[in-house]
């Protein structure tokens, strides 16, 4: 059985139990979500079935990269919801009791986004360090960006950026339109660019496994919605939106 069979299924499972298991009492109003942009478009896929599961409660999203969306919350942002890609970036505002404990709810992996047909013939990591290959990278502070060094560390390979993006998004975009050769993002970003790039798999024993965990912010103003929308992403129509989208399961 292939680890994504497998995983569908195990994914069926937990969807099932928690249809079983849900509360009946529907969630209302406005909930503000704080997102990283890798969850761009899972999240939204999300808000579809939440507008027939839950029509009364409706989701507001700022996607941007983790380390933004933290210092935005430290700084009094109104958000309700928080879901970042590293565990260190929630960190900081468990430590600071910002938050209520969180879950991880996805992981996701790493890979070279090239352009269609992958002219420049990248094929591994030590391709990036080439001096005519134009690589972007997303900045330090956010976490595809520090598991973009972290797995160059690892394979000992020096880079030179021609620049460092916000967040990954910004990163895809600078590839998909040609003002550079190639970024390292999430598996799930490539898929999300679609026909206008294509991914180069980074070996596992070269990869990192990214984390995705998820929290109800302490200073909620909608907190049994938050709470909804949390319980849709842990173990109900989120897990199914997340997969379609490329990422693991969280378990």
């Amino acid at each position: 059985m292939s680890r994504r069979i497998a995983a569908a299924l195990s994914l069926s499972l937990l969807l099932v139990t928690a249809a079983c298991s849900s509360d009946s009492t529907k969630a209302s109003g406005t909930v503000t979500v704080f997102a990283a942009a890798s969850l761009t478009e899972s999240f939204d896929d999300l808000q579809t079935s939440l507008r027939s599961s839950d029509p009364r409660l409706s989701v507001r999203y700022s996607f941007a990269g983790s380390g933004a969306l933290v210092t935005q919350i430290q700084q009094g942002a109104p958000a309700d919801v928080i879901a970042t890609a590293d565990t260190a970036s929630m960190k900081k505002l468990t430590d600071a009791g910002l938050v209520e404990a969180p879950t991880t709810f996805a992981k996701n992996k790493l890979e070279i986004l090239v352009a269609p047909g992958n002219p420049k013939g990248i094929h591994t990591l030590s391709d990036l360090s080439r001096s005519e290959i134009k690589l972007v990278t997303e900045d330090d502070t956010v976490p595809a960006g520090k598991y973009a060094a972290q797995i160059l560390h690892g394979a000992g390979v020096t880079v030179s950026p021609v620049s460092k993006e916000a967040d990954v998004k910004s990163a895809v975009a600078k590839v998909t339109s040609g003002e550079a050769d190639a970024t390292i993002v999430y598996v799930t970003d490539v898929e999300a660019a679609g026909s206008k790039g294509e991914g180069v798999i980074i070996a596992d024993a070269q990869n990192v496994v990214a984390e995705y965990p998820i929290a109800i912010a302490k200073a909620a103003k909608n907190h049994g919605g938050a709470a909804a929308f949390v319980a849709a992403v842990v173990k109900g129509n989120g897990q199914e939106a997340l997969y379609r989208h490329g990422f693991l399961p969280a378990r």
